[in-house]
């Protein structure tokens, strides 16, 4: 069973409105490396995957989830007193004028989220590979908005974000041990 605890999974502060900030996280709400398409990776790639792998997807996917929720809140803040002059100078013109401050599934360059950034293969050390680099890609993209930022409070969020896609990474390099490990002595898969 899950459940949600209605409270963010580590604190979001923000120190001043900063449209453009707001559109490099965008990337990380609804890019191909960010949090959505990790969380449904995950998800869809548990079906798949032998049983002693199954539980980790889970708990990443999940743990994603939350992230794109911390995502959310970091855009929000950083746009809620935002004039519309100051989001089309921070390149977001388009965006307003489609949602006005609304979140929508799209990369820091506008193109919405597609179904094609999910990869799964079915086979299950290929498809651990795949979050692997995944998952470095989105700590390198956080390193990247850390290195742009020049709000510290924003920047303390992301080094906590950053900090778990290395711990996903890790916990995905022993799953590949594990199966290969499995696959040797049981001639599986």
């Amino acid at each position: 069973m899950w459940v949600y605890e209605k409270k963010l999974q580590y604190p979001v502060k923000v120190s001043t409105c900063n449209p453009t900030l707001a559109k490099y996280l965008i990337e990380q709400y609804g890019g191909a490396d960010g949090e959505l398409a990790a969380a449904l990776r995950y998800m869809n790639q548990r079906y798949t995957i032998p049983g002693s792998i199954v539980g980790l997807l889970t708990d990443i996917a999940t743990e994603e989830l939350g992230h794109l929720e911390m995502i959310a809140t970091m855009v929000y803040k950083l746009t809620k007193d935002a004039t519309p002059e100051q989001m089309k100078a921070a390149g977001l013109g388009a965006h307003y004028v489609n949602h006005d401050r609304a979140l929508f599934y799209e990369n820091a360059g506008g193109s919405p989220f597609t179904a094609t950034y999910i990869q799964a293969k079915g086979d299950p050390i290929a498809d651990l590979y795949e979050d692997i680099a995944a998952e470095e890609k989105a700590r390198a993209t956080y390193q990247w908005i850390i290195d742009v930022s020049d709000d510290p409070d924003l920047n303390d969020s992301l080094r906590f974000l950053r900090e778990r896609e290395i711990i996903h990474s890790q916990r995905f390099r022993e799953a590949v041990e594990t199966l290969k490990e499995e696959r040797d002595r049981k001639k599986i898969f």
